[in-house]
Order: structure tokens, then C-alpha cells, then sequence
């Protein structure tokens, strides 16, 4: 029996039909249904849903005429702008694949995963930190074409006339050659898409990368279905909404797949306006809900954490906040009850992973928010503790391994079928990893991580790949990398090094050495040098575990 069922508010049903569909019905019923309102909003400059249905369209048109259709992988390498928008449904109309990247990658890990995933065409701005690093890419990898998207275009005036004046230099310099296509000339068509069959439960709509449980970067296989259903699932939290007044914020970045599915697919569901910005700045984030007055806001718990702290909080207004879904990382209790009194909305913790999409389990926006709890399992999503050594299920209120089944879960890594049999018992109930406890009510708590992996800031920061690049320094001889708790960001990432015999290393000399080698998010922010060999386990592995332990005992 499904405990949490009891506990569910009024407005919930957990045997609510999700019927398959493409994911880009999304965006088509509210261009329907909402045409002329506000759906996006970028810097002041805004679209409306019929126009951003026809953009992608004319653009999937375009796509095809460049031999997208099933099969075919096509990379999205942006941030939050209105094109991400557009060509993730293009792409999705084709029956291609999307594939995920993120702007923040370093050269070694956009090649590894353009390689694995067989992407050949590549999305991007015609920003030089965006161009150059793709231009690299057309000569080192199988990547065939770029398809360059102008940045100057969707700022509104006069901001475009003063970016080009003020930060001309930030613009790359775009060869004229059969490897660039313009998104002008791409979307300059009749917007007559060629028919396409999509089989919403079997067809792969996108590979989105995720280290799982080993740290080598995986592609979970996600459906249309399997997001299709998770941005239902999540409406279907939010009943209140009301469809065509709401404002999404979306500071969180659309490819990672909590913002992918919180906040675009779930802001497009709800014909919502969604103010987008390209990156996190708190000050200016401030300044929008004051400005723009947002009702929805999903972040991590970071973000929560930093506008409570921010000096001079209470002369900003942010009382048009009414939910806030926090992901990501585990939400504080202290975080979400100051966050709560400052703006008066409802802060709720939710609870997923890459692989199912992302949303297995939210809070109730209306009714008993459990601080500290990840809440119940969303519509049709079943979930069993298991003895993570026998893989029987626990007794109620014993930890166990969490395990979910449900419409939004992956169907499986892609060419990987060894990590799909790994992470699955009996082919379909989804390991997670993370040690969970649930009371009497069908309340989930997570206690504990089977998973060495670090979560900083919402970003999934795996040890082994910071310690490959760190072991590429000639000087260094041993090297454990691990998070430690930090109020900010909910988890800091630190490396403790032994460096060879007569060698010196410090750690600015080791920030630069990694700077091209891994992302910012992934350098360590504490570095600690030893002279002594580091901890090892009785056969000879260097123990994260008991490094950890020595640091909490400080």
C-alpha cells in the first residue's frame, strides 16, 4: 500500500491519468489556448507564446532541411535566453535528440561527452566565451556544424546598441564557411515541417548527462513521456495556479534538468510569463522580484540562503512570491523559515534526480510542508526502501536504499547497458543512491548518501573527475577530494594533497593548473597540503571516508 496516499491534500490524486505525448504539446496547447500572453521575458525584451510556437517550428523546419530527424543528436550549448526555449522544441519536433551542455564545461568534458553522446550539431551564441569554445570543438571532435544564434538581437533596445558599444568585444568573430549556419537563415522557411512519428514512450527526446553513482559521465535516456509526465506531475502539485496570469523567474539554468523541467516546461504548461536571466546575480535578482513581481520561483537552496542574508533585504519587496519549490541539495530548516517570513510565499523542498527527469517527491504547496522532509511521491510515482546490500524492502520507519517507479523514470543510460542494469532492481524500480527513512504519514526523509557525490550550489560535482584533473599535475603524488557542509552552498568542495618528494605546489598555482581542465564549479574552494601519505583503507585505497571523518572531528 501506497502510505502517502492518506496524506495527500484534496487537490491530489496519485491515480491521475497521464496519457503519452510528445513534449512539445506543451508549448503547442498553450499557444492555443494562451497566444498573445507574455511568455518570455529576457532582459526587458518579450515574446509572446504564439510567437514562440512559431519560432520553433520555423526553426524545426530548418533543422530538418540540415537532416535533423530520429536518430540524430543535436547539442544545446546556451544559457537561459529565448532561444533555448525555441530550439529545444525544434529539435524535439524532428524526432532528434537533444542533448544538454553545459556553458561552464571544460574543453576535456565537452569533448568526452560530444563523443559519447554522437552529437554533430551544436546550438550556441555568437558570444566569444560560447563560440570559441564550440570553434575548438568543430576541429576536435566529430561535431560537424554550428548553428550560431545572435546574442544582440533579443536584448532590448536600447541595451542592444550599448552592449555592442560598451562589450563589442565579447562578440566572436563568425567565419563565413559551410560550418556556421545562421539562425536567421535557419528559421527562414515556410515553417511546413515535414511529417514526423513520435513514439512518446520509446523515442529518447533527451540525453542529459549525470555522473551517477561512479562519477563517469552517463547519458540518461529521457522520453518525451518521461518529461511529458514529470511537467504534469508537477502541475498537478500546484492546482492553484492560475494559467496566463503566473510569472516564472528562472535564474536556474534551463539545461540543468530541475530548471529544464520547474521552470521552463512547467512555466510553458502554466502559459506563465517566464523572466529569464542568463546567470545567477543576486543583487539583480533582487531586483526583479521587486521589479517584476514573480509568483514562482524554483531555485536551490543556496539561493534562498543568499537573499536572506543579503544586506538591506527588507527595503526590496518581494510579496508577489506564492511558491517556491527548492531542489537541488537539501533544503534547511532555518533557510526556509526565514525565506518564508521575508517574503510571505511557500517554500517547499522537492526531491529527484537526472534520471527521473527530475521529480519524484515535492511537498505540499497547500497543506502539511514537513520542514526537513522531501515530502510525498508525486501522481503515479511509486517508491520502496531497500536494503542497499540484499535489495529487500525495509519495515516502515528503517532506512533503506530510495527506489522509485514511475512515468518520469529513464529508461536507461544510453549505450551503457551495464550502468542501466546497475542502477535498476528487477529492470524497473530506479536505485537513487541516497539512504531514506519514511514515517507513518508516507513522509520521505533523506538521512544519508550512498553516493560519494558533492552537491554545490545544485550543481552535481563528482570527486573521481576533480582527482583525475589533479592528478594530471606532475607534482602531486596523492589525492582525495570530497564535500563538506557549508551554509551557502550547501556543500564546498575541498582536495587534500600530498605532493611527490622535493616538489612544491601552492594553491594558486593549482587553481590556474585546473582552470582549463575542469569547471569553475568543480575547483576546490579549500585546498590543504600534507607531508604525511593520506588516509588508506586495508587494502591500500586512498579512504575518503576516513579524511572526511578527520575533518569533521576538528
Amino acid at each position: 500500500m501506497q502510505e502517502w496516499i492518506k496524506s495527500y491534500p484534496d487537490y491530489m490524486d496519485w491515480n491521475a491519468e497521464i496519457n503519452p505525448a510528445p513534449i512539445y504539446d506543451i508549448l503547442d496547447e498553450t499557444a492555443k489556448n494562451f497566444p498573445t500572453a507574455p511568455a518570455f521575458n529576457f532582459l526587458g525584451k518579450k515574446w509572446n507564446w504564439q510567437e514562440m510556437q512559431s519560432l520553433s517550428i520555423h526553426m524545426a523546419k530548418g533543422l530538418q532541411r540540415l537532416g535533423a530527424g530520429s536518430g540524430m543528436k543535436i547539442g544545446l550549448f546556451l544559457p537561459n535566453t529565448p532561444y533555448y526555449l525555441i530550439a529545444y522544441h525544434a529539435v524535439a519536433r524532428t524526432g532528434a535528440t537533444i542533448v544538454n551542455f553545459n556553458p561552464l564545461y571544460s574543453e576535456r568534458e565537452l569533448t568526452h561527452q560530444i563523443e559519447d553522446s554522437e552529437t554533430d550539431l551544436m546550438v550556441t551564441l555568437d558570444l566569444k566565451m560560447l563560440h570559441d569554445k564550440m570553434l575548438k570543438m568543430l576541429s576536435n571532435t566529430r561535431l560537424n556544424q554550428l548553428v550560431i544564434c545572435p546574442f544582440v538581437d533579443i536584448v532590448p533596445f536600447p541595451k542592444n546598441l550599448l552592449f555592442k558599444l560598451v562589450k563589442g568585444k565579447e562578440l566572436a568573430s563568425i567565419p563565413n564557411d559551410d560550418r556556421h549556419i545562421s539562425y536567421d537563415t535557419l528559421i527562414d522557411n515556410n515553417g511546413k515541417i515535414d511529417p514526423v512519428e513520435i513514439d512518446p514512450v520509446n523515442d529518447t527526446a533527451l540525453l542529459q548527462y549525470t555522473g551517477g553513482t561512479t562519477g563517469v559521465p552517463k547519458g540518461a535516456m529521457l522520453t518525451h513521456q518521461n518529461i511529458y509526465a514529470n511537467t504534469l506531475q508537477c502541475a498537478m502539485c500546484m492546482p492553484h495556479a492560475e494559467l496566463g496570469n503566473e510569472k516564472m523567474l528562472a535564474v536556474i539554468p534551463f539545461f540543468h534538468v530541475f530548471s529544464m523541467t520547474a521552470a521552463m516546461n512547467l512555466g510553458i504548461k502554466f502559459a506563465a510569463e517566464i523572466i529569464a536571466t542568463p546567470r545567477f546575480e543576486l543583487e539583480d535578482t533582487i531586483k526583479i522580484i521587486n521589479k517584476n513581481k514573480p509568483t514562482l520561483f524554483p531555485a536551490v537552496p543556496a539561493i534562498y540562503t543568499a537573499i536572506n542574508n543579503y544586506e538591506g533585504i527588507e527595503k526590496f519587496d518581494l510579496s508577489s512570491l506564492r511558491v517556491c519549490i527548492s531542489g537541488g541539495a537539501p533544503l534547511p530548516v532555518e533557510v526556509k523559515k526565514s525565506f518564508e517570513e521575508k517574503t510571505g510565499c511557500s517554500l517547499v523542498e522537492g526531491y529527484g534526480l537526472t534520471e527521473s527527469s527530475p521529480v519524484l517527491c515535492v511537498n505540499p504547496v497547500q497543506g502539511d510542508n514537513r520542514a526537513g522532509s522531501i515530502g510525498l511521491p508525486v501522481a503515479q510515482t511509486d517508491i520502496q526502501l531497500r536494503d542497499p546490500d540484499t535489495g529487500k524492502v525495509v519495515a516502515q520507519g528503517e532506512r533503506g536504499e530510495l527506489c522509485a517507479i514511475g512515468p518520469q523514470v529513464m529508461k536507461g543510460y544510453w549505450a551503457n547497458e551495464e550502468a542501466t542494469k546497475e542502477t535498476f532492481y528487477e529492470g524497473k524500480w530506479l536505485r537513487t543512491g541516497d539512504v531514506a527513512t519514511m514515517d507513518e504519514d508516507g513522509y520521505f526523509y533523506i538521512v544519508d548518501r550512498i553516493k560519494d557525490m558533492i552537491i554545490t550550489n545544485g550543481y552535481n560535482v563528482y570527486p573521481r573527475n576533480v582527482e583525475e584533473a589533479i592528478y594530471m599535475h606532475p607534482n602531486v603524488e596523492e589525492c582525495i577530494v570530497a564535500g563538506l557542509p557549508d551554509d551557502k552552498r550547501g556543500e564546498v568542495v575541498k582536495a587534500w594533497i600530498k605532493l611527490k618528494n622535493n616538489r612544491e605546489l601552492t594553491e594558486k598555482d593549482l587553481i590556474a593548473f585546473l582552470e582549463d581542465k575542469i569547471s569553475p564549479i568543480e575547483i576546490p574552494k579549500l585546498v590543504e597540503f600534507r607531508e604525511s601519505p593520506l588516509p588508506k583503507t586495508m587494502i591500500g585505497k586512498l579512504s575518503r571516508k576516513d579524511i572526511v571523518a578527520e575533518e569533521m572531528a576538528k
